[in-house]
């Protein structure tokens, strides 16, 4: 490669990684994990992988030292005291309360406008509280690489190698070398796609041109806010109006009044899309491995827990008999939980709901709880 062709950021002599922010948006309630996973306590809540840390402070811990204490938490009311205390080290200023769910363009673009008006010059870094990474060095490196690009004017996703033929993730289709200095990974995106069928993901796969969508952004704040500006503008004035009293003594007054009447849309949708359209986007696409830990596969997949027979048990205390089984036992009660003669079951105990299915059906747990909404029950929801 040329060295004198590489990019180079648009502010020179400056670090771009001195103007990296971390952005970690916390919410979603993970109704495939239910009864374990619930509104008073979502996934991103919970030890998930045996490792001694939730998924939240699993994801601070692999950003801070990127970020330092750079680092701003997007959740709701409801959660306040659960995430301070997992992450004593946010600052008030920098946890950002939502009164109720307005999906990630709400979000993540309220946290760009705060970022903004505090210094324009900021590159954020989306990353979402209840994934998987692993080994960690290999997403730090990446992260590395996207800062380097957005510092050149791009919007910037960090795409996952696939290792199979998903349906259950959205693509981006990878196009030409980028050539910037101190990022040797980057691509154009040329676009993204929905959850493909199983065919058509087979083609992903084989064509080598496609990365799963995990969702991480890194971009200057100043573009984000450009899209979001022109494709969502009602969005936009909304939170710009927000942040302006952010740090002032308006903060929780304008937020909820303004908050309620924010439009519902995702951040692919209102930012990512249609600047990839306008050739705005970038990839880094990396090898780590990655999961969302969507259902209770996932979990019997990831965990170090101890297996008993062939079944994997978690929870403290918990007491389980097997015979002729497989399976996950998740359970917090003291319960005695006994499997004879049954393969891939799925049991999820707790005080007031016990869930029984198989790994194979454990992507339709959400189901039961759109059920149980519809029937008024509530009270475990």
């Amino acid at each position: 490669m040329n060295t004198q062709n590489l990019v180079e950021p648009e502010l020179p002599g400056t670090d771009p990684l001195g103007r990296f922010y971390a952005v970690i948006p916390a919410g979603g309630v993970g109704t495939r994990l239910w009864p374990l996973s619930r509104a008073a306590a979502p996934k991103f809540l919970h030890d998930l992988t045996g490792s001694g840390s939730t998924l939240l402070r699993a994801t601070y811990d692999r950003l801070e030292p990127l970020s330092g204490e750079k680092v701003l938490v997007v959740t709701g009311e409801a959660h306040r005291d659960a995430v301070c205390l997992q992450l004593p080290e946010i600052a008030d200023s920098n946890l950002v309360l939502e009164p109720e769910p307005k999906d990630s363009g709400a979000a993540i673009g309220l946290a760009a406008a705060i970022l903004y008006l505090r210094d324009p010059s900021t590159i954020m870094g989306s990353f979402a509280a209840d994934q998987v990474i692993s080994p960690v060095e290999k997403f730090q490196d990446a992260v590395r690489e996207a800062i380097y690009t957005a510092a050149t004017g791009k919007i910037v996703t960090i795409g996952i190698k696939p290792t199979h033929a998903s349906t259950g993730f959205g693509y981006i289709k990878t196009g030409s070398p980028l050539h910037v200095k101190g990022a040797p990974s980057a691509q154009t995106v040329v676009k993204f796609v929905e959850k493909p069928s199983e065919a058509v993901a087979e083609e992903y796969l084989v064509s080598g041109d496609y990365n799963w969508n995990a969702g991480m952004f890194v971009a200057p704040v100043e573009l984000m806010l450009h899209h979001l500006e022109i494709n969502e503008p009602e969005l936009y004035e909304g939170l710009m109006e927000i942040a302006k009293a952010w740090d002032t003594p308006e903060r929780v007054a304008v937020k909820n009044r303004i908050w309620p009447t924010l439009p519902k849309i995702a951040i692919d949708y209102a930012v990512a899309e249609p600047a990839a359209d306008a050739g705005d986007v970038a990839v880094i696409p990396a090898s780590f491995s990655w999961d969302d830990v969507g259902d209770f596969a996932a979990i019997a997949r990831l965990n170090n827990a101890k297996e008993v027979d062939a079944v994997t048990v978690m929870g403290e205390g918990a007491r389980v008999f097997t015979e002729n089984s497989s399976g996950i036992v998740v359970t917090d009660t003291k319960r005695v939980i006994a499997l004879i003669g049954i393969q891939d079951v799925v049991v999820v105990d707790t005080p007031d709901a016990l869930l029984v299915t198989t790994r194979a059906h454990s992507q339709l747990v959400k189901n039961a709880v759109d059920g149980l909404k519809a029937k008024g029950d509530t009270d475990v929801l």
